[in-house]
C-alpha cells in the first residue's frame, strides 16, 4: 500500500547511509535512541526546524517536554512517524483522504489530523479527540525515529521564541543538558504544515510550504483556511492559540514613510530603494540599520526568518522591521510566512 512513500524514503535514508562521516551519525543516533527510550529527551532535525523529541507512548518523557519548553499543557504535540504503516497505533482510522496526501507528500512536511485511538495519551494531544501525525523527509529524522519507535517532537526552543533551524538555537534555549545530534541547518526553516482532516472540508490548520492550492489538487476537493478566532475552543494544532516566534526585539511591518529607529535589522524582499523613501535609504548605513534583501527569493526568507530573528537578539539590535509581503490571497511559502511573522508581532 505504501511503496510510493517506502521508496523516498529509502531515498533519503541512502544520503545517511552515504556520507562521508555516516559511522559517526549511526553511533549517535544509537545513543540517542538508547536515551529516548530510557525516558530521555532529546533534540533532533528535520527538514522544518529542530525538534525535541520525547517517546510518543511515555506521559512522563511528554511531561518533560512540556517542562522543559515551558510549553502550555493544552498545546498539542505532533507525532512522528518513521513509516505510515505506524499511523494506525495512534488514529483510529485512514481515511482515502489522508492516504491520497501521504502518498503525495510524506515524508515531509506536512502534519494530519486524525480521529485518535482511545490509547494515545490524552497528555499528547491536549485532551483533543484527534491526533497530529507527520512523517519527516531527514535522514537523520527518519533513522533516529526508526530506531525508537514514534516521538512527540515540538520544536526544541522555549515555548513563544524563535523555533530553532541550527543546533546552535536549541543550545541557547535549553543549555548543554539537552542532548542534540545533527550539524547543519534545516532546509525550508518554518514548521510543517497542518491539516485536519477530521472536518469536511479540510481545515489548514497552520500554513506551511505546502499550499493549499497543492493540498487540494491531490484531494480533488477544496480546502479551508482556519481565519475564525479559536472562541475559547481548545486549540485543533501547534501555532493556533499562543504569541509565538517572538524574539525580544519588536517585530513590525515597515511603512515607506515611517524611519526605523538606529541599528532596527531590516528584512526587504524587493529593494530598500522601493521600499523607503530617500531621505531614509540615505541614513541607513549612517545609523547602523543592517539590511537584509532577498530579492523576491521568498523561499530563501522563509529558511533564514528564525535566524534573522535571532541575530537581531544577539546583536542587541531593538527592532526588526519587515517590507509588507505581497497583497492576499496567499499561499504556500509567502502564506506561511505571513503567519508567523503575524504571531511574532502578536
Amino acid at each position: 500500500m505504501w511503496e510510493v512513500v517506502e521508496e523516498r524514503r529509502a531515498q533519503i535514508m541512502r544520503a545517511l547511509s552515504e556520507g562521508a562521516d555516516s559511522a559517526v551519525q549511526w553511533a549517535e543516533i544509537e545513543q540517542a535512541a538508547s536515551r529516548l527510550k530510557s525516558g530521555g529527551l532529546v533534540a533532533f532535525p528535520t527538514e522544518t526546524v529542530y525538534g525535541l523529541g520525547a517517546c510518543a507512548w511515555n506521559a512522563e518523557a511528554i511531561r518533560q517536554v512540556f517542562v522543559c519548553k515551558g510549553r502550555p499543557a493544552d498545546n498539542p504535540l505532533i507525532v512522528h512517524l518513521s513509516h505510515p504503516s505506524e499511523i494506525s497505533s495512534f488514529a483510529l482510522e485512514i481515511p482515502a483522504s489522508a492516504v491520497r496526501l501521504i502518498h503525495a507528500f510524506w515524508p515531509g512536511p506536512l502534519t494530519l489530523i486524525l480521529p485518535k485511538k482511545p490509547e494515545v495519551l490524552d497528555l499528547l494531544t491536549g485532551g483533543l479527540d484527534s491526533v497530529a501525525l507527520r512523517m519527516p523527509a531527514h535522514p537523520v529524522a527518519l533513522a533516529l525515529i526508526e530506531a525508537s519507535g514514534p516521538l512527540v517532537a515540538p520544536s526544541a526552543n522555549r515555548s513563544g521564541r524563535p523555533s530553532p533551524t541550527h543546533p546552535a538555537h536549541v543550545r541557547h534555549d535549553l543549555g548543554p543538558d539537552v542532548m542534540v545530534i545533527g550539524d547543519a541547518p534545516c532546509t525550508y526553516g518554518l514548521e510543517s504544515t497542518v491539516l485536519d482532516l477530521t472536518t469536511t472540508p479540510a481545515i489548514l490548520c497552520r500554513p506551511g510550504h505546502l499550499g493549499a492550492q497543492e493540498l487540494s489538487a491531490v484531494l480533488g476537493e477544496p480546502v479551508v483556511s482556519m481565519t475564525s478566532a479559536l472562541d475559547g475552543h481548545a486549540p485543533r494544532s501547534p501555532g493556533m492559540k499562543y504569541t509565538h516566534y517572538s524574539p525580544n526585539a519588536e517585530v513590525r511591518w515597515a511603512k515607506p514613510s515611517i524611519h526605523p529607529p538606529s541599528r532596527t535589522l531590516w528584512l526587504v524582499h524587493s529593494s530598500v530603494a522601493t521600499v523607503a523613501s530617500k531621505d531614509i535609504v540615505a541614513t541607513v548605513a549612517s545609523e547602523d540599520i543592517a539590511v537584509v534583501d532577498y530579492a523576491g527569493d521568498f523561499v530563501q526568507m522563509a529558511r533564514e526568518l528564525y535566524d534573522r530573528f535571532r541575530q537581531a537578539d544577539l546583536e542587541g539590535r531593538p527592532c526588526v522591521w519587515i517590507e509588507p509581503l505581497p497583497p492576499p490571497p496567499h499561499d504556500g511559502v509567502i502564506a506561511a510566512l505571513f503567519n508567523r511573522i503575524t504571531k511574532a508581532i502578536g
